[in-house]
C-alpha cells in the first residue's frame, strides 16, 4: 500500500487531498466540504441562488475529473477551484450581466439581504453600485470580484484565471478607477466601493 491511509492524510494540505485522492476517489469530498459553502456563495453573488448551486456542483465535478492535473506544488487548491468556477461563471456572463443590471433598477439584492445586517442603509448605494459592475468588462469584473467576494490574493487570482500577477493588479486597478467613476463623487458611494475592492 502507498501513501499514508485515508485517517492519517495531511488534511491542511490540499495538494495532498488530490494526490490520495487518485488512489482513493472518496477523500476528494474533504475539498468539497472545505471550500463549496466558499464557492457557492461566490457564485450566487455572481449568478443567483439557482445558478450557483449548479455551478458549485459542476466547479467540483471538474475539478474531479481533471484532479490528475493538479499541480501538486500548490498546496493550497482554493484558487484553482475559483478558476474552475469562473470558467463556467463565465460561460454565464450574460445572465450576470443581466443580473447586474436589474439589481441597479430595483436596487434589491436577495443574496446580501440574506447576510447583511443593516440592509435598508446599503439598498441605496447598491444600485449604483451593480450598473457599475455591469459595465465593467468581464475580465476587470472577475478580478474585482474573486478580490472583493472571495477574498483572494492578488497571487491566488492569478493562479485561478491563469494569467500573471501585473495583469491582475493592472485589471483591478482598472475596474476600481471605473467603479469609482461611474459612483461618483458622493462619499457614501466612494465609501463602498472601497469596501468592494
Amino acid at each position: 500500500m502507498s501513501g499514508p491511509p485515508p485517517s492519517t492524510a495531511r488534511v491542511d494540505d490540499d495538494a495532498e487531498v488530490v494526490a490520495q485522492s487518485l488512489e482513493q476517489p472518496e477523500l476528494f469530498a474533504r475539498l468539497y466540504d472545505r471550500y463549496a459553502p466558499d464557492i457557492h456563495r461566490y457564485a450566487a453573488r455572481r449568478l443567483g441562488d439557482g445558478a450557483a448551486d449548479d455551478i458549485t456542483a459542476d466547479t467540483f465535478l471538474t475539478a474531479f475529473r481533471i484532479r490528475s492535473r493538479y499541480d501538486l506544488t500548490r498546496t493550497n487548491a482554493r484558487p484553482w477551484l475559483y478558476g474552475i468556477a469562473g470558467n463556467l461563471i463565465g460561460k454565464q456572463r450574460r445572465a450576470e450581466v443581466r443580473a447586474l443590471k436589474a439589481l441597479a433598477r430595483t436596487g434589491h439584492d436577495p443574496v446580501a439581504a440574506s447576510w447583511v445586517e443593516d440592509t435598508e442603509s446599503r439598498v441605496a448605494a447598491q444600485g449604483p453600485l451593480a450598473g457599475a459592475l455591469a459595465a465593467l468588462p468581464a475580465g476587470d469584473r472577475h478580478v474585482l470580484l474573486l478580490v472583493a467576494w472571495a477574498d483572494l490574493t492578488y497571487q491566488e487570482v492569478a493562479q485561478a484565471l491563469d494569467i500573471p500577477v501585473g495583469t491582475v493588479r493592472s485589471r483591478l486597478n482598472r475596474a476600481r478607477r471605473k467603479v469609482r467613476t461611474a459612483l461618483g463623487a458622493d462619499p457614501a458611494f466612494l465609501s463602498d466601493a472601497a469596501e468592494v475592492a
